[in-house]
C-alpha cells in the first residue's frame, strides 16, 4: 500500500540485523517506506497492522523461518495479492519454491543493484491494485448470551453461514468473564439470562475499559404489547439495538449493521 507521500511499503524479513539495516537504508533511499521484521513471528504480527506493496522473504531464520512463515498463510488459507520475493543463501531450494505461491526467487549474494531490479520485475508483474487483505481477513468475532438451545442452534448456524468466529455463553456471568478474553467485535445478548440479565451484562460491559465501546444488541422475544406501552420502547442504557424477536435472521441483520 503505497503511503501519503505516494512511496510503495516494502516488508523485509531477516534475521541478519545489519543485512536489515544496510538494505532498508539503501531501499528507503531507492524510494520505498520500508518496515522490517527478524523472524517470521515479527512478520506475521506486523501484517496485521500493515499492507505491504512486496514482502522480502529470507528463509533460513530461527523459529518457524521463512517457509514456516509460507505455510502459516497456507493454512489460514488467506490469499495475499502483495508479491513474496524469497531471498536466501539455499539456491538449492529454488525448485522446491516453485510448488509455492511466491513471486520470484534471488539467491544471496547479490548486489543491490540486482535485488533492486528484481524487485521492480516482481512488482511490474504483478501489477498490484488491491491491498494486502490480512486484516481484512481476519474474520469479526461474535459474542453471544443465549441459553435456549433451540436458539442457539439457529443462531449459531447463521454466524457460520456468514462466516463469523463466534461464542455462544448460556449466563449473564459467561459473557462478561468471556468478553474480557475473546475481545468481541459485537455482542448479542438475550434479555433474560440465568443469574443476571442481559440489560445487566450490558451495563457492567460498558463499565469495563476493554469493552465499554463494543456494540451490544440485545433481544427479547417475550416482550408484549402490553409491556411496550407500560415500560415504552426505548432502547435499554448502553444497548445499540434492542429487538423483541430472537429470529436469526432479524439479528444477524443488526449484526451486520452494527459489527465493526
Amino acid at each position: 500500500m503505497e503511503t501519503q507521500s505516494g512511496k510503495p511499503t516494502l516488508l523485509l524479513v531477516d534475521d541478519n540485523k545489519c543485512l536489515l539495516i544496510t538494505l532498508s537504508d539503501f531501499l528507503t533511499y531507492e524510494g520505498f517506506n520500508v518496515e522490517t521484521a527478524k523472524s517470521s513471528e515479527e512478520a506475521l504480527k506486523k501484517l496485521e497492522h500493515i499492507t505491504p506493496d512486496i514482502i522480502i522473504l529470507d528463509i533460513n531464520m530461527p523459529g518457524i523461518g521463512g517457509v514456516g512463515f509460507l505455510n502459516v498463510l497456507q493454512k489460514k488459507e488467506i490469499k495475499l495479492t502483495c508479491p513474496i520475493l524469497v531471498f536466501t543463501a539455499r539456491s538449492a531450494m529454488e525448485e522446491f519454491f516453485d510448488t509455492i505461491a511466491v513471486a520470484g526467487f534471488i539467491s544471496k549474494p547479490c548486489s543491490e543493484a540486482d535485488l533492486l531490479d528484481k524487485i521492480h520485475e516482481v512488482l511490474a508483474s504483478n501489477k498490484k491494485t488491491e491491498t494486502c487483505p490480512l486484516k481484512e481477513k481476519i474474520r469479526l468475532k461474535v459474542l453471544v448470551g443465549e441459553n435456549d438451545p433451540a436458539v442457539s442452534k439457529q443462531l449459531k448456524f447463521s454466524l457460520e453461514q456468514n462466516n463469523f468466529d463466534f461464542k455462544v455463553m448460556e449466563t449473564g456471568g459467561e459473557v462478561i468473564e468471556s468478553a474480557t478474553t475473546f475481545i468481541p467485535n459485537i455482542i448479542v445478548l438475550k434479555d433474560i439470562l440465568p443469574g443476571m440479565n442481559g440489560r445487566v451484562v450490558a451495563s457492567l460491559l460498558h463499565a469495563m475499559p476493554s469493552t465499554k465501546n463494543i456494540p451490544v444488541i440485545l433481544y427479547d422475544e417475550t416482550r408484549t404489547v402490553e409491556d411496550e406501552s407500560r415500560y415504552g420502547s426505548r432502547t435499554p442504557e448502553h444497548v445499540t439495538q434492542y429487538l423483541t424477536t430472537s429470529d436469526s435472521t432479524s439479528i444477524m441483520q443488526a449484526i451486520k449493521k452494527h459489527a465493526k
